[in-house]
């Protein structure tokens, strides 16, 4: 190592000192708004059982091959970085509706042998919102009822303190059945409805370890004037929290009646930009260009990295890499860093530096630094 005299080695060590002060108090200021995070897509997907897997295969291979994928315990994606999960709920208010599934009987008629029983505790037959993708036939989850699910987050974040907010997309189920097989008509979300909805997730999360919408506009007349004004939380206030937001955009209307601006509602809505209630906005498929320019404006954006295998199967990583390019803050995917594909290529979406979060390619500040965004 080369020779340097004493008066330049304090020097340079002086400028170091003065730069990670800076850094430091950049990252205090940097707002939840100004990271970006992997999140995964239906996350409670535990694939189909065996019988099933067969019997999908042989009656509606497309169909089976958009839904081969299967995700971890919610604890391991934490533990592997993920900071967004989705969960699709579906109302069952008495509790039963969804307690025998038809594939069952399909499995039957089809002489293969019984799969694993899905609810060996009797979950299904109690009230209370329920966690699946598809009733009859898509419908083994990793965690079950809704507040099963969210209390194994609470006890993750509990057991993590400090750690980065996780973002909970709910996605609300109520498409009336189509095509030949005879589906569960599923329970309509009404305004009572998202009453029972927040009060569920109320029960598990006390208002200390979430951020509302409340909390984002607070003396704005708007949500939307708060967000533009750049009123969403730090960072540094936000870890150790969890942030609601909604899957669909035709639910909405239902979901903010009576609460203008979601005044005392849990969850964001998937609002159309300039709205009074526009804080979230999901992007799925594009295009780079306009999630950028939402991302500028202060709006939290989700998308989706890859979607039904497709770019899995075939290793294609040109959305991946267009979206986390984006500024996108969430990006969704069903092939976390610890759940690769298992095609050839091995298709899996990380944060550059393999990091659980990283400073916005797009709105964060001069002077953020990944390091410390654990």
């Amino acid at each position: 190592m080369p020779f340097r005299p004493l008066s330049r080695t304090l020097l340079i060590l002086g400028s170091l000192y003065s730069v990670l002060p800076a850094c430091a108090q950049t990252n205090n200021q940097l707002r939840i708004n100004q990271i970006q995070v992997i999140g995964t897509h239906n996350s409670y997907h535990a694939g189909f059982a065996p019988s099933a897997e067969t019997l999908w295969k042989a009656r509606n291979p497309a169909l089976f091959n958009g839904l081969d994928y299967r995700h971890l315990p919610l604890a391991q994606q934490f533990d592997a970085g993920v900071r967004q999960i989705e969960l699709d709920v579906f109302a069952d208010s008495e509790g039963g509706r969804y307690a025998h599934p038809q594939g069952s009987a399909m499995i039957a008629a089809a002489h293969l042998p019984p799969d694993p029983d899905f609810d060996p505790h009797g979950v299904m037959a109690k009230p209370g919102f329920k966690v699946m993708h598809v009733q009859d036939i898509d419908y083994r989850s990793v965690c079950q009822p809704f507040t099963a699910c969210l209390e194994q987050v609470r006890r993750w974040s509990h057991d993590h303190p400090g750690h980065i907010p996780i973002f909970i997309l709910v996605e609300t189920k109520q498409e009336k059945p189509r095509g030949t097989v005879q589906l569960t008509q599923p329970e309509p979300f009404t305004s009572s409805t998202f009453d029972a909805l927040d009060a569920e997730i109320r029960s598990v999360f006390p208002p200390d370890e979430i951020i509302t919408p409340d909390d984002v506009r607070g003396q704005y007349d708007t949500l939307n004037q708060a967000v533009l004004a750049g009123n969403w939380p730090t960072l540094k206030s936000a870890r150790g929290k969890v942030i609601f937001l909604m899957d669909q955009r035709p639910v909405g209307p239902v979901y903010l009646a009576g609460h203008p601006s979601l005044r005392g509602r849990v969850l964001f809505t998937n609002a159309e930009p300039g709205e009074p209630d526009a804080a979230f906005i999901e992007r799925n498929d594009g295009p780079s260009a306009d999630i950028t320019a939402l991302v500028q404006k202060g709006y939290l954006v989700r998308t989706r990295t890859d979607a039904d295998t497709t770019e899995a199967r075939n290793n294609d990583t040109a959305r991946r890499d267009a979206m986390i390019a984006s500024g996108a803050q969430i990006l969704s995917t069903d092939y976390p860093a610890n759940e690769p594909a298992r095609w050839p290529g091995h298709y899996a979406v990380t944060l550059p530096g393999n990091v659980d979060a990283r400073c916005n390619p797009v709105n964060s500040p001069t002077g953020c630094s990944a390091g410390s965004l654990k």
